[in-house]
């Protein structure tokens, strides 16, 4: 690939840093600790890596509060820490993104300390500042995503201002010119360090309604879904007022113009929307647009081929000559061995989710974990940190089970990751899964991983390919990915049971064995006088031409 288009169909290494590895002895990951495992990433044939939040913050979010966008927090190390990752991380050939937060900021921040303080100040409408209605009451009826009203009161200017996330998340006003370019320079001094992109936090968050007008209540049939449910009063409302702003399209091509001046540089866009698939197109058609973006469609609960083919088809309908990014894990949703799986620890089934994910077209996100298989690890109400299962327990869990530390070695105190108490437990059946027990395994799922991705760099019509379904019924999913006069078709059986398919490839005429491709290390799949036999949790890649 070339370095402008080095990440079209890359595999990009989520690391949640706070666990990854502790360098330091204070039971947190950090940076040091990343650089200490650049060569178990290199060893994954990944192509780059995005660092979760690793900003100077109050934590309260666990770093998506940031109180200083120029300043590591000294949690996970200084900047001469930062410097040194970019710079081994390169000598690995890995690029590097980071997370950018432009939405809001910590309520700790310089800008929100200055403009609380009256109406007249430097930094009066740097953020969303509303009067009580004249009861005393919010502004609107809009809602915050951690639970209750998005409006606090602050005593000292008597008005509220906007939080669509926690109290202390207040949202900056992105229709005053001067946060725009104020967060335009904070982005910049990150590519001056070096960086290679941006993974977009909440990017469908940064304008609001200037009317202020209520969000419309949504159906109740209507509420699930996008990782809400009606255990959270979030999903009552369709946000078109306080997210998916018309005006957004017009900051990203701004941010698209810094970015472009900086060759190899990339933007991932995090989309949450009413329409997520149609919001991933609108930002990522055209040249002056983010690269690509990526959505909460596969981070749900549906688990099928219908599901999947249906999702990926409506966006390939609209999204042009834009890029997508899939994801099936991250640090906010359950693991997906256990949201997909069910409780399977069957390895064809474990090994068939990369293989699967990464056959799509698009780029990949894979979350730190998932090489290994790890399951959604069980906490205990007393050892919870985030403040999103605190506000919903029991209903719902929290983030925590899916942020708990890497298992490096499954003999030593904390799996290896700390010499201390972790700031989350390592859970006990993680230990099994362990990345030394891995690594002198050669059926494990971590070297299937490794084996996966290394083939999957020998078959280009994988990562740059254009994608057609095949009205295959559940649960095979199957697919043709075509380019630069070669095709493949790619099936899996997303279930325990056998599965048997005849039917025609359009285009292609009949199919025989020897048109299988091997040595992608999944279960293998057979072809019989033109018939396609999966077992369960079988794959198969056909050259079509």
């Amino acid at each position: 690939m070339t370095q402008v288009s080095w990440w079209r169909g890359a595999i990009i290494y989520q690391i949640y840093p706070r666990s990854l590895m502790d360098s330091n002895g204070d039971g947190v990951g950090d940076l040091k600790g990343i650089i200490t495992k650049l060569d178990y990433i290199s060893s994954l044939n990944v192509d780059a890596i995005w660092i979760s939040p690793f900003f100077k913050s109050p934590m309260k979010d666990f770093g998506y509060d940031i109180s200083d966008y120029r300043a590591v927090d000294p949690l996970f190390g200084t900047m001469d820490d930062f410097d040194e990752l970019i710079d081994k991380a390169h000598g690995y050939g890995i690029k590097v993104i980071i997370d950018q937060v432009l939405s809001h900021t910590s309520d700790q921040h310089g800008w929100f300390l200055e403009s609380r303080e009256s109406r007249t100040n430097d930094k009066l409408d740097w953020y969303v500042w509303a009067d009580p209605k004249d009861d005393g009451s919010a502004p609107n009826n809009w809602l915050a995503i951690f639970g209750g009203c998005a409006w606090e009161w602050e005593p000292r200017r008597q008005q509220y201002y906007l939080h669509n996330f926690l109290t202390s998340q207040p949202d900056l006003n992105f229709h005053n010119p001067d946060v725009r370019q104020a967060v335009l320079d904070n982005v910049e001094f990150w590519l001056k360090k070096g960086v290679d992109g941006f993974r977009l936090d909440a990017i469908t968050f940064c304008y609001h309604d200037q009317d202020l007008r209520d969000n419309p209540a949504k159906p109740k049939d209507k509420r699930q879904g996008r990782g809400f449910s009606e255990d959270n009063p979030y999903a009552y409302q369709y946000h078109y007022y306080n997210n998916t702003r018309p005006e957004t399209v017009g900051f990203i091509e701004d941010l698209r113009g810094l970015i472009d001046r900086y060759p190899g540089a990339v933007t991932l866009g995090e989309v949450s929307s009413e329409d997520s698939l149609a919001t991933m197109a609108e930002y990522t058609r055209g040249e002056h647009r983010l690269h690509m973006a990526y959505s909460f469609e596969l981070l749900t609960d549906d688990f099928s081929a219908g599901y999947i083919k249906q999702t990926v088809e409506a966006l390939e309908a609209s999204i042009g000559d834009g890029w997508p990014c899939w994801a099936i894990g991250n640090h906010d949703v359950q693991r997906v061995v256990s949201r997909w799986g069910k409780g399977c620890t069957r390895l064809p089934m474990i090994k068939m989710l990369t293989a699967m994910l990464c056959s799509l077209r698009g780029s990949i996100c894979s979350y730190q974990g998932e090489e290994l298989g790890l399951s959604e690890a069980p906490i205990e109400y007393h050892q919870l940190q985030d403040p999103f299962g605190i506000a919903f327990w029991p209903m719902f869990k929290g983030r925590d089970g899916c942020r708990t530390p890497m298992p490096w070695l499954h003999d030593k105190l904390n799996a290896g990751f700390s010499d201390t108490k972790p700031w989350l437990p390592v859970p006990e059946h993680h230990l099994a899964f362990s990345v030394d027990l891995q690594e002198s395994d050669e059926t494990s799922v971590l070297n299937a991983y490794r084996h996966f991705l290394s083939w999957r760099r020998q078959h280009q019509v994988l990562i740059t390919g254009s994608i057609k379904f095949i009205d295959a019924p559940d649960p095979m999913l199957a697919f043709i990915r075509e380019s630069h006069g070669a095709a493949y078709l790619v099936c899996f059986n997303l279930s325990d049971e056998p599965v048997r398919y005849k039917g025609a490839v359009a285009g292609f005429g009949e199919i025989s064995r020897e048109q299988a491709i091997i040595g992608h290390g999944l279960l293998q799949g057979d072809i019989i006088d033109n018939e396609i036999f999966l077992p369960g949790y079988a794959s198969l890649y056909i050259r079509l031409k």
